[in-house]
């Protein structure tokens, strides 16, 4: 059923529904549900105080405010919960029924999606997939964790429209629903203060192809490949395994006819772009022939954060990877940017394991700032490794603005300093975007 309107309607009829977080997605589903909701009763419950009037919320919307704002969910029959949310108790000691626009979205529209996830590149490919699809005259939209809420894009939905959807592990946690075209890019450790294992996070992801059927497409990175769907049109993509079904190797995508990819033309940076480019060429295949494809790749600008290049001061390139939380990313952007002479490593300490890139850095020729509470267990790593090579090249600075000003000074002219911290921003900054900015000013500051 995909008459949106209707469909909201019968899913809400007489219900007392709660709106669990009333950040973006919760205003969102707000307006749809006092649109065209048929709920007996609605509420909004929030750990901050939601303003009535600045919100412009009448009287019949109770609003549950406050550090027991979850206390009250057994008194609803349905609870919108928003992905930022952590719901205190298990689904199994919940009386309501847990919900999100995410669910009733895809119930209603799964046919037309493409769903993408991942640890890393889900932004990037999302954004990829939508402008190359956009650019050659695809009726689409694009959504998810992108920022934009599924709800503010399903009015006005028609049969042929494609939804180019961003899925993160949170908005995946409790779906009983998966997409027409399933994405999933790769797997590292991380949200591991939520979930505690690696495994539990899996878990939570899969359920980007756990309720597809046997006609539907899953594309996913070979090393996470689940050996229980081989038999169901299941593609693996890796750029390690020759025999994955998409192969990208030395900038030529191997599904199909070889494809070389226009690495002088395009401003997507770095050889770990070229796996995202060729998720993107493998959906791209089904719309638009290998021309087509190149010119919308050629105009696609990369998101912000991302290996972004932001200036050349004291005669240093500076990068911003802000996005990284990882440490496949923090090494993929020393191989990447252009004469790397420093990275600066380091941010919440959510306890993933960090062996992997104290290896790497062991023997890459680098100079490394470390900083904040991750940074501090990098830093100790470092020294208390044996076949460290140089351990001078490694320094420790308190926080972000400590680390650009010691950056500015050691990283040699001609060189290039990248901001990979391998770590969440929380606790710190916002957001990876609000680190992003950050590090820009500071940046700007030093002319």
């Amino acid at each position: 059923m995909n008459n949106f309107s209707d469909y909201i309607n019968q899913y809400t009829n007489g219900k007392k529904v709660c709106i669990l977080g009333f950040g973006r997605e919760g205003k969102s589903t707000y307006r749809i549900l006092e649109k065209y909701g048929a709920q007996a009763s609605l509420a909004i419950a929030d750990l901050n105080n939601v303003d009535r009037e600045a919100n412009g919320l009448p009287e019949s919307v109770e609003l549950i405010c406050g550090k027991d704002y979850q206390s009250c969910l057994d008194r609803f029959d349905m609870v919108f919960k928003s992905p930022g949310i952590v719901l205190e108790k298990p689904l199994s000691e919940l009386s309501c029924y847990i919900t999100c626009e995410t669910q009733v979205f895809f119930e209603c529209f799964r046919e037309q999606i493409i769903g993408i996830t991942g640890t890393k590149g889900k932004s990037t490919v999302t954004s990829l997939i939508y402008h190359v699809l956009h650019e050659n005259g695809v009726d689409c939209r694009i959504a998810g964790n992108i920022g934009i809420p599924v709800f503010d894009i399903a009015e006005g939905m028609e049969e042929n429209t494609v939804v180019v959807c961003e899925l993160s592990c949170h908005q995946l946690e409790y779906m009983t629903v998966s997409p027409k075209y399933a994405i999933f890019l790769n797997l590292y450790e991380e949200h591991l203060d939520h979930y505690g294992t690696l495994e539990n996070y899996y878990n939570a992801k899969k359920n980007i192809y756990l309720h597809q059927n046997s006609e539907d497409d899953l594309l996913i990175n070979s090393d996470i490949a689940p050996k229980e769907y081989n038999t169901w049109h299941t593609y693996t993509v890796s750029d390690k395994d020759k025999s994955a079904d998409v192969y990208v190797k030395d900038g030529v995508i191997y599904y199909g006819d070889p494809y070389v990819i226009p690495v002088d033309r395009i401003k997507l940076l770095g050889v770990h772009n070229h796996y995202n480019i060729a998720v993107a060429y493998y959906i791209a295949m089904m719309y638009m022939d290998e021309n087509e494809f190149t010119e919308a790749l050629c105009t696609f600008e990369p998101l912000s954060h991302r290996l972004e290049y932001v200036d050349t001061v004291r005669g240093i390139r500076w990068y911003d990877d802000s996005i990284s939380t990882a440490c496949a990313t923090a090494i993929s952007a020393l191989q990447s940017v252009p004469g790397a002479g420093t990275i600066l490593i380091g941010g919440m300490d959510r306890g993933i394991d960090y062996t992997s890139l104290v290896d790497f850095l062991a023997d890459f020729n680098v100079k490394v700032i470390c900083m904040e509470a991750s940074g501090k267990r990098v830093y100790d790593m470092i020294q208390a490794k044996d076949d460290f090579k140089d351990k001078s090249r490694v320094y420790y600075a308190d926080h972000l603005e400590d680390a650009v000003k010691l950056a500015a000074e050691i990283t040699p002219e001609g060189k290039s300093c990248v901001m990979s911290p391998a770590a969440a921003s929380y606790g710190i900054f916002k957001n990876f975007e609000e680190r992003g900015d950050a590090f820009k000013k500071l940046v700007a500051g030093l002319e």
